[in-house]
């Protein structure tokens, strides 16, 4: 049986309102409920819907009337944006999480399905990194606060699990790419950024591509819709208090990574790095062996076949 053609009774009867449903990971995600059945999916827009002010999450809440939530809405970013507007980070995740949550609990919301961020992570968390080791440390700090702000998630689901017998679950995502991804220079993380850069500069015949930092840091990479079908699986499947890492268990360093885009992208010239620009965390990989445990996912798409799927969306997006 294909991964999502599964259907699952529960699903039927479940509203399930996605938070960034018509963003990079939602349009996946909604996807993967619509295949499982999911008898009412309400996307909300930007429009009136700012999850900031408590006056128009209740609204929302209130004609959406969802059995369960899942909240992917977030203020992202590559480490450029997240060091230009570090106050915007920590405040607009902050507020988004703790409006909705309250409002969910407020409302009798069956069930919470929260996304954290590899980004909650100590920046020196032993690899792989465990959830056991999410309090041992400071997150690294270019973003740390958009860290902390998401980490908060699992501090409210825990507490409200605890006094009011809420059903929150958190997910900690490790870096996501993939066709649809945001390839915004001013606000786009590491694999788009570097695609834009390398396809660029091959149209413009330019000798070399100038990347921020060394190359020595290390990243994992999990492909969108793998990222979806975990995010769907865990709310069908799992109902703990424990944060679940969601990755593909591998680790690559920047350096090759540009390596294979610029070879993807038949680029022909030179990489630069920059020094003077950071590297951010120095090494990200994770334990992915409890969702596996708990919910059954692992990851399906190899890295390869991903970055090529990633790279033919921008570009056919240029053309």
């Amino acid at each position: 049986m294909e991964r999502g053609t599964e259907m699952n009774v529960a699903w039927r009867d479940e509203r399930v309102l996605v938070t960034g449903g018509a963003g990079f990971v939602g349009r996946h995600v909604v996807r993967a409920l619509r295949d499982r059945g999911a008898a009412e999916i309400v996307v909300p827009g930007s429009a009136g819907h700012d999850l900031r002010r408590r006056d128009q999450v209740l609204r929302l809440l209130g004609a959406a009337q969802p059995t369960l939530i899942i909240h992917l809405a977030a203020r992202v970013g590559g480490i450029g944006a997240n060091r230009q507007s570090p106050g915007e980070f920590f405040y607009d995740n902050l507020v988004m999480g703790a409006e909705l949550m309250e409002a969910a609990r407020a409302q009798g919301v069956r069930k919470f399905v929260a996304i954290g961020t590899i980004c909650a992570y100590p920046k020196f968390a032993p690899l792989p990194f465990r959830e056991s080791d999410l309090w041992d440390g400071y997150p690294e700090e270019t973003n740390a606060p958009y860290g902390l702000a998401k980490k908060m998630l699992l501090v409210q689901g825990s507490a409200y699990r605890e006094q009011y017998g809420f059903n929150s679950i958190y997910l900690l995502p490790v870096n996501l790419y993939g066709p649809g991804d945001n390839f915004d220079p001013r606000t786009s993380h590491v694999i788009p950024a570097m695609i834009r850069k390398f396809v660029e500069a091959r149209d413009r015949a330019e000798r070399n591509v100038v990347l921020w930092g060394t190359g020595r840091a290390t990243r994992e990479f999990l492909y969108v819709e793998d990222a979806a079908e975990a995010i769907v699986l865990a709310a069908e499947r799992y109902d703990k208090p424990d944060p679940v890492n969601i990755g593909a268990g591998f680790e690559i360093s920047i350096a090759e990574l540009a390596s294979k885009i610029r070879s993807g992208t038949e680029y022909s010239g030179d990489i630069e790095w920059d020094h003077t620009k950071p590297d951010g965390q120095p090494r990200r990989m994770l334990d992915t062996s409890r969702a596996a445990d708990e919910f059954g996912f692992r990851a399906t798409t190899s890295f390869e076949d991903g970055l090529r799927a990633t790279i033919r969306s921008f570009e056919d997006l240029r053309a």
